[in-house]
Order: C-alpha cells, then sequence, then structure tokens
C-alpha cells in the first residue's frame, strides 16, 4: 500500500516539474529571453521526443541565437528516427535559408514535395509548414501536388489565401468565388476572406478587379449571388444607389417577396445621412410589398425622414400622414411601432404629451405578451419623464426591469430608472442603479451607466452641496425636452459660472452635442477642442475625439482630420468603447487592405 503511495506522490510531483518547465520554456520565448528558453526546450525535447511543439519551440530558440548548426544537427537526428515526420524537411530547409544557402535549403523542400508523390496524405501538413515561413510557391506546389494525386483532396481555400498574400488578388477572388459557386464554403465565409482587400474607395485596383469578375460572373451565369456580392461591394464604396440597384434585382427575382434586404439597406443610408437614396428603397418597399407590418415600417421611417428637417409648419403635414397611417391600419397588437411612434411625435415634437400619454395606456390594454407589455411600458415611461410626473414613470420602468431582469429590455428598463433619478436629483439611488448596470450584456448600455455614474460620483465628491450637478441635471433634462437652446443656455451658465470644476468637461461634451444638432458645426467643433486641450487625461478625452472625428468625416468633409481623430484614440485610447469604430473608420480613411 504505501509502495502504491509512493509511486502516486512521485508520478504527481514529476507531472508538476514537467508543467513548470513547460511553462517558462514559453514564458521565456514570449518574453525574448531565448537563452533560458532554450535550456528548458532541451530538456523537454530529451523527455518527450514525440511533442512536435517542443520539438519546434527549440529550434526556434537555436535560430533566434543563430545557433544554424545546432538547429541543423538536431534535425537530421531527428529525420533518422524511423517515424519522422516530414515537415522536419522544411525545418530544415528553412534553417538553410536563415544562412543564405539557398541551394541547400531547396534541396530539403523538393525532398519533402517529393514524399507528397508517395503519399499525398502529407500535402496539408507540409502545405501548411511551408506557408508557415512565408514560402508560398511551395506550398502551393505542396497543395496542388496533393490535389492532383487524391481527387479527393480540397485545398482550394488555402489556395485562394496565398494568392491574397501573394498579392495575386484576381487570381485570389476567383478562387474564393469558384469555391463559394461550387458550394465548398459559404457566401459568409468568403466575405469575411475578401473584405480585408476591399476599401471605400471604388477606384482601388481590388475593387476594380472584383467588380470586374462579379460583372463577367452576372453575365455568363446570371446567378443571384453575384448580385448581392455586388451590392456587397457597392455598399463598402458606400454607393447606396447602386446597391439599391442590385437589391431591386434580388428582390424580383426571390418568391417569397421577401424586403428584408432592402430594409437593411435602407436603415443603413440612412444612418449614413444618404437621406434620398434612403427615401428612394423605402418608397419602393411601401410600392413593392405586400405584407402589412413591412409597409407600415417603411412609411414610418418616411415619417422620420421628413421630420429630419421639419420646421414647425411642417409638422401639421407630418401628423396628418400619422393620422391616415392610424385610420389605416388601426390600433392593434401587430401596429404597436406605429403607436409608439405617434406618441413621441406628440410627445418629443408637438410637445403635446397628454394624448401621446391616454393613447399608450389604452394601447396597454391590447392583447400584449411580455415583451410587447414591456415595449409600450418603456415608451409610456418616457413620455412620463418629459411630462416630469418621473414617480409615475418609474413605476413601469420598474414593472419592466422586474418582470424582464436578465433581458435586455429590463437592463433599459433600469437605466431608465437611474436617468430619471437623476433628473429627479436623487442622485445617490441614480448611483446604485448604474453600479449594477456596469456590467451589462449590452455594451451601450454599460457605457452609458459609466459615464452617467462617474458624472454623479465625481462631482458629488467636490461638492456636497452638488450645485453644479443639479445645474447640468437640469440642462439635460432640458435636451431630453427637446428644448435645445434653453439646454445650452443651461449649460453655458455651468461653464461660465463653474470654471475648473470637474462638471466643465461633461458640460463641454452635452454642449458640443446640442450644437451639433442646431447644425452649429463651428461651435461644435470648438468645445471638442476644448475637451482635448484642457481635459486630455479626462474620462471624457476619448468621447471628445471619437466625436470631432465623425464631425470632420461626416459633415464637414475633412477626411484628414477626422483620421488624426480616430488615430489618436487607436494608439492612446485601446479600451475605449470607440477603439473598434475608430480603427474601422481610420483604416477606411486611409485606403487599407489588410491581408
Amino acid at each position: 500500500m504505501r509502495f502504491y503511495l509512493f509511486l502516486i506522490v512521485f508520478f504527481a510531483v514529476c507531472n508538476t516539474i514537467a508543467a513548470q518547465e513547460d511553462f517558462l520554456a514559453k514564458q521565456y520565448f514570449d518574453d525574448g529571453d531565448f537563452e533560458k528558453a532554450v535550456v528548458f526546450y532541451e530538456k523537454l525535447t530529451k523527455k518527450n521526443p514525440r511533442r512536435t511543439d517542443y520539438l519546434q519551440g527549440l529550434v526556434a530558440c537555436y535560430q533566434q541565437l543563430e545557433r544554424y548548426e545546432d538547429a541543423k544537427h538536431f534535425l537530421k537526428e531527428r529525420l533518422e528516427d524511423k517515424n519522422a515526420h516530414p515537415t522536419l524537411l522544411v525545418e530544415l530547409g528553412y534553417n538553410f535559408t536563415l544562412q543564405d544557402s539557398t541551394i541547400q535549403a531547396n534541396t530539403y523542400f523538393d525532398k519533402a514535395l517529393d514524399i507528397i508523390t508517395e503519399n499525398p496524405n502529407y500535402g496539408y501538413a507540409l502545405g501548411y509548414q511551408f506557408q508557415k515561413y512565408s514560402l508560398l510557391d511551395n506550398a502551393i506546389s505542396a497543395y496542388q501536388k496533393a490535389m492532383e494525386l487524391n481527387p479527393k483532396a480540397d485545398y482550394s481555400f488555402q489556395l485562394a489565401r496565398i494568392y491574397g498574400e501573394q498579392g495575386n488578388v484576381d487570381k485570389m477572388y476567383r478562387s474564393y468565388l469558384n469555391l463559394m459557386q461550387n458550394g465548398r464554403t459559404s457566401k459568409s465565409n468568403i466575405l469575411r476572406s475578401i473584405d480585408a482587400f476591399v476599401t471605400a474607395d471604388p477606384e482601388s485596383y481590388n475593387n476594380v478587379t472584383l467588380k470586374t469578375i462579379l460583372l463577367e460572373n452576372v453575365q455568363k451565369n446570371p446567378d443571384v449571388i453575384w448580385n448581392e456580392l455586388l451590392s456587397w461591394l457597392f455598399v463598402q464604396q458606400q454607393q447606396y444607389s447602386s446597391a439599391f440597384r442590385q437589391e431591386k434585382a434580388i428582390y424580383k427575382r426571390m418568391e417569397d417577396g421577401n424586403t428584408l434586404r432592402l430594409e437593411n439597406l435602407g436603415k443603413l443610408a440612412l444612418e449614413e445621412n444618404e437621406t434620398d437614396i434612403a427615401r428612394d428603397i423605402f418608397e419602393y418597399i411601401v410600392k413593392e410589398s405586400n405584407n402589412m407590418v413591412t409597409v407600415l415600417d417603411a412609411e414610418l421611417n418616411l415619417i422620420d425622414i421628413d421630420l429630419l428637417d421639419a420646421n414647425k409648419n411642417e409638422l401639421e403635414t407630418i401628423q396628418k400622414k400619422y393620422e391616415v397611417l392610424i385610420e389605416t391600419n388601426g390600433y392593434k397588437t401587430q401596429t404597436l411601432q406605429l403607436q409608439v411612434a405617434y406618441a413621441n411625435f406628440l410627445t418629443f415634437r408637438k410637445d403635446d404629451p397628454e394624448p401621446a400619454i391616454n393613447l399608450l395606456k389604452n394601447s396597454l390594454e391590447l392583447p400584449l405578451n411580455q415583451r410587447g407589455m414591456a415595449y409600450i411600458k418603456l415608451a409610456l415611461g418616457d413620455i412620463l419623464v418629459y411630462n416630469r410626473r418621473f414617480n409615475e414613470a418609474l413605476i413601469y420602468f420598474s414593472q419592466v426591469q422586474q418582470k424582464l431582469k436578465n433581458d435586455i429590455l429590463g437592463q433599459n428598463a433600469r437605466y431608465k430608472v437611474a436617468e430619471t433619478s437623476f433628473y429627479k436629483g436623487d442622485f445617490e439611488w441614480a448611483l446604485t442603479q448604474l453600479k449594477v448596470l456596469r456590467g451589462s450584456t449590452s455594451q451601450l448600455i454599460a457605457n452609458d451607466a459609466m459615464q452617467l455614474s462617474l458624472l454623479i460620483s465625481d462631482n458629488s465628491l467636490e461638492d456636497s452641496t452638488q450645485t453644479a450637478l443639479k445645474k447640468y441635471a437640469r440642462a439635460d433634462f432640458l435636451a431630453y425636452q427637446n428644448k435645445t437652446q434653453e439646454a445650452v443656455e443651461a449649460l453655458e451658465d455651468i461653464l461660465q459660472n463653474h470654471k475648473g470644476e470637474k462638471i466643465e468637461d461633461e458640460a463641454l461634451l452635452k454642449q458640443a452635442q446640442l450644437f451639433e444638432s442646431q447644425k452649429k458645426y463651428e461651435a461644435a467643433e470648438l468645445n471638442y477642442i476644448k475637451i482635448i486641450e484642457f481635459y486630455g487625461s479626462g474620462i471624457l478625452a476619448d468621447d471628445a475625439y471619437f466625436a470631432l472625428g465623425e464631425l470632420y468625416r461626416k459633415i464637414l468633409d475633412q477626411p484628414d482630420r477626422a483620421k488624426a481623430q480616430y488615430e489618436k484614440i487607436i494608439y492612446n485610447y485601446q479600451d475605449s468603447y470607440y477603439f473598434p469604430q475608430a480603427r474601422k473608420n481610420f483604416r477606411m480613411l486611409r485606403g487599407d487592405v489588410v491581408n
């Protein structure tokens, strides 16, 4: 019994030591301390001669230390083993390339390729090993040879990727598209693969090449997939009118009359301020679709476009459009989006919340499921907040929060509880709700919760009376009520009378956003610049950089200045919420093709 216990302890200790050596070897290698790493890899390869990762680690250490002879002797010794893997030939050949011994390197590369003739099953492993060391011509030879000898083997995807690495985009595109056409990979996989080669510039070589190939395919084989890919390409190039032509062709060939692709294109065009083409798309959907809900959504989008630049005189005409829609579609569970849209219009554009409140309370009497009920209650709560009926609004928000705790609607409701409490001046309760939301599954909600939480806590510590914070809450509420000029003036009061206090950067940012809504772009730009200059180390610096970048890119048409703002985020704010979008916009403006 003692003997068995001894064996158990002995093997446990041995395993622990081996695990430590493995960890240290990798750690030293990653740190670039190859002198120490090589000691551990030498031990590990002796104890585990069949572990390829240890073998490759040791060879890599030798090569980093320029101990090429040691690497050569080690690899040759392993090649003498009865079951030596042929990838060792590639390793040995690569070792010679590092010494500029091209002839000797090619000797071993050729030996590796000859083995495929004997056993085509080694094609993938050898091709991958060649590819790993950027020996792309050899990799192509390995894959092609294996496919010739074994018709069941298919390395077309690997070959397409190599063509891209070589810069042969024409061949790469054709290879990927053949794979898709033959059903060997999905469209989504293909788009992920070629996305890195396409830019926003329609005149770039890569874009022109892809467009030419797709048009060739349309003429040879009028498959709807080519229209879909052309539409995708035009969207990348922000040519929404051209994308719309392709989407119309796709829609006409679809038997089920599904307009989802058209709807998505219309919403995307609207997001990018391409309102004319967005209007054309939604008008087309209204004309073509037989689905009541789809048509209603399109008509509501058309009204949203009308509202973008509507003055007070035009609001009466827009209200009549809503009334016609209600008369046509009625109040029912299938038209909740219409009821909410009309209620929001009455409240936030017409400043007439009472009929909106009555409308949504009547909507609650409809036979709604849980999510439909939550949707109406959240909208009703928003309008009650507008009407300063805070406590009543909090009841509805809390009901949604309790019913859908782990749902995004429940998290949104909790944020609205915090926001409403903030408007009321109940900062302590707002903070309690916001702390929970920092872990929200929605990054947007989590980010908003973090911002509001820091605003409250930072400005409560400095000023126990919370005077400036109360002023900011009032200004924020005025902005919520669409009383934009009053909100701007309230924020100006903070900027004039609370200079140097922590709330100043918050006031500058909020005021800049309101200036943008008023189309006072120079004033907004100045505010963003002030935040960067005077609060560059503060928590709102990345917000200012991103907002300024968007202003230069979307409104002021100054791409170089926009690029500079995004670059600041990329290099200085990697943990920022805006980092992914900033990087994407930067690359788009620079016209990157990332392999």
